[in-house]
């Protein structure tokens, strides 16, 4: 009977990451075909690219530099809005994808870390891990830092919260833009598909990417224990994820470019922040670890 129970168990574990992960995960990727029904427009274009940057500044400024690394300090309104983008970005919520970044920076490239192309292969680091009923946890006991505020925790129980609010304000903005600005050629479905659809694969892929192009491919300009390196191309589409080899040697900084030619538009965005008084204690980039021959006013 024991043993049934297991199996049973098991099965509804299954069963519910089936539906949490992998159905949504499908139906949004054949979602994208829907961009042959709604057609093309440049002002969708930059609409999207626009969603694009602030979602991804909430999981690469909020989730990982400021929730998973301290590395910078803000207000808790400032916090909850950013919250807010990175929830949206429809990654998990806010205490969940902490949790886990937390516990791969424990076991970077080991047993144990969720997804190590070299411990799982690229698939699984990829996304595979996603569909594991492992990925489910929440593991409360890696932020309780994080779980003191209320509002966070409320996100992370109502994730679906940002998304739908997201997609829908696209929707329905997409409809009155439509309809008085003609000239813009954009309606609602159009900014649906293009602006939360495919800006949502996109921004998946990108941000998957960092776990397992990054610890693949690319240079190695620090001795880590892990296969992490620092790769240019993730470099400028995660806005700053990919100078990761730079970010395993020192986690903590809220700059991830350690040369001046290293692009890391996360830390411009944090830098304005802080010039609006909206940001502070910006850690910055150890002199002993920064790459180039020259200091640079970026570092901090």
């Amino acid at each position: 009977m024991a043993e049934l129970a297991q199996v049973e168990s098991s099965d509804k574990q299954t069963i519910g990451r089936f539906l949490k992960f992998s159905l949504p995960f499908v139906a949004v990727h054949l979602a994208c075909l829907l961009v042959f029904v709604v057609g093309f427009s440049w002002f969708a274009i930059a609409v999207t690219v626009v969603v694009y940057l602030l979602r991804g500044v909430g999981i690469t400024g909020f989730y990982h530099r400021k929730f998973s690394h301290h590395a910078f300090k803000t207000g808790r309104t400032v916090q909850f809005i950013g919250a807010w983008l990175g929830t949206s970005a429809a990654q998990g919520g806010p205490l969940w994808w902490v949790a886990h970044h937390r516990k791969h920076h424990h076991t970077s490239d080991e047993q144990g870390d969720l997804h190590s192309p070299k411990v799982e292969g690229l698939k699984v680091a990829h996304y595979g891990w996603l569909t594991r009923e492992s990925a489910d946890p929440c593991h409360l006991d890696q932020v309780p830092d994080l779980a003191k505020f209320p509002e966070l925790r409320w996100l992370d129980k109502f994730q679906w919260v940002p998304i739908l609010a997201t997609a829908v304000g696209l929707f329905i903005g997409g409809i009155f833009i439509g309809r008085a600005f003609s000239w813009t050629g954009t309606n609602g479905p159009q900014l649906l598909i293009w602006a939360f659809v495919i800006n949502t694969v996109v921004l998946w892929h990108v941000t998957f990417a960092v776990n397992s192009v990054c610890h693949k491919w690319g240079t190695r300009e620090h001795q880590t224990t892990d296969d992490s390196r620092n790769n240019w191309v993730i470099g400028l589409l995660a806005l700053g994820e990919g100078w990761h080899n730079n970010h395993h040697s020192f986690p903590g900084t809220s700059r991830h470019g350690f040369r001046r030619r290293q692009l890391d538009f996360t830390h411009l965005v944090i830098r304005t922040l802080k010039k609006l008084g909206l940001a502070y204690d910006l850690h910055p980039v150890p002199a002993r670890l920064w790459l180039g021959s020259k200091s640079s006013r970026w570092t901090n």
